[in-house]
């Protein structure tokens, strides 16, 4: 069997679970797979997600590197979320 810890003594699927391990998370990043998407149309493709969990779960995949957030100043506000070289690692 391969050696799951790393030098740290973590356990590399305990992190990784703690990161993407929540229901709503693997649906973004699902739909993230298959391009840029805009806030309105992840909140559309993920029925039954509050505003608030789309919003927390977004600010923590960003938090861990998996997603970039791109801001565009425009009225009204353009706002961008894509995987990064880690996000699309998990696929």
């Amino acid at each position: 069997m391969q050696n799951l810890h790393g030098t740290s003594g973590k356990c590399y699927v305990a992190e990784t679970l703690k990161v993407i391990g929540s229901k709503w998370t693997m649906h973004i990043l699902h739909n993230l797979f298959n391009g840029k998407k805009r806030f309105g149309e992840l909140q559309k493709l993920l029925d039954g997600i509050s505003t608030k969990t789309l919003s927390v779960r977004l600010q923590e995949l960003e938090k861990e590197k998996i997603i970039n957030k791109r801001v565009f100043a425009e009225i009204p506000l353009h706002v961008e979320y894509s995987l990064t070289e880690r996000g699309r690692s998990l696929k």
